[in-house]
């Protein structure tokens, strides 16, 4: 068991709708292109499938899909989407769970490779991708860059949403690379704000590329968005997508 954080029942029942933007096509669109091409005629594996969000709409793009996911309670919401037989999900944490076969594509989106609390963690996620991947597949991270240029001299939080349903703000442990999301997000039926919070271990783009290397990978490509905008300074995430040696 790694040390990421559990997703509890109700926060698994209520996180499509709370995050329905993530689910809408001008979203969606590009990222299951983006990845459609990159899988061919090969199957993709998901690490941290959630409920299926990115999962279940590659699969009916023709894709085979598998998933591993920590929580049970996102695996269920998912399972009420599709079946075992056309999406089989395993329970298990991403840095060392292992599922049957080789995998053209293995993807992390949005930002799930920080739910991975330690960097050895991260370091074995980038082994356990290549330890799926066929020669030649990709292991695909969508993650932000951090926002730490937006931190003035003695200040720990930056905002990151401020809007009538929600306020979300990071804090950041510099020492460390610890951030952790606080979101207040107002209920529609009684107007009360529910509080939450969540652990991530940000990393650099370079961090991330040693992890690669570290675990026989080779990068291939950066950009800054699905559309395949270039990446630069001034980029607040980016795809990034390394490749197994045939």
């Amino acid at each position: 068991m790694t040390s990421s954080e559990l997703w509890t029942r109700a926060t698994a029942d209520r996180y499509d709708a709370e995050d329905a933007e993530m689910f809408s096509a001008p979203v969606l669109g590009p990222t299951l292109a983006f990845l459609t091409e990159l899988a061919g005629d090969g199957r993709a594996l998901e690490f941290a499938i959630g409920t299926g969000r990115v999962g279940v709409p590659l699969r009916e793009r023709g894709v085979p899909v598998v998933g591993i996911e920590l929580s049970e309670h996102m695996a269920a919401v998912l399972r009420r989407k599709v079946d075992e037989d056309r999406l089989p999900v395993v329970v298990g944490d991403m840095a060392t769970t292992v599922v049957p076969g080789e995998f053209a594509l293995v993807y992390l989106v949005y930002n799930t490779i920080t739910n991975l609390l330690t960097q050895d963690e991260q370091v074995e996620c980038f082994r356990n991708a290549a330890r799926h991947l066929e020669p030649g597949g990709r292991f695909v991270v969508e993650l932000g860059v951090p926002p730490l240029r937006l931190l003035p001299p003695g200040q720990t939080a930056v905002p990151f949403d401020v809007s009538e349903r929600h306020l979300g703000f990071d804090t950041f442990d510099l020492v460390e690379q610890i951030l952790v999301s606080h979101h207040f997000t107002r209920d529609l039926d009684d107007g009360r704000y529910r509080r939450g919070s969540s652990r991530h271990r940000y990393a650099w783009p370079a961090e991330l590329d040693l992890m690669a290397r570290i675990a026989g990978l080779e990068l291939e490509r950066r950009v800054a968005d699905w559309h395949g905008a270039p990446f630069t300074q001034d980029s607040t995430k980016h795809i990034s997508v390394w490749r197994k040696p045939a």
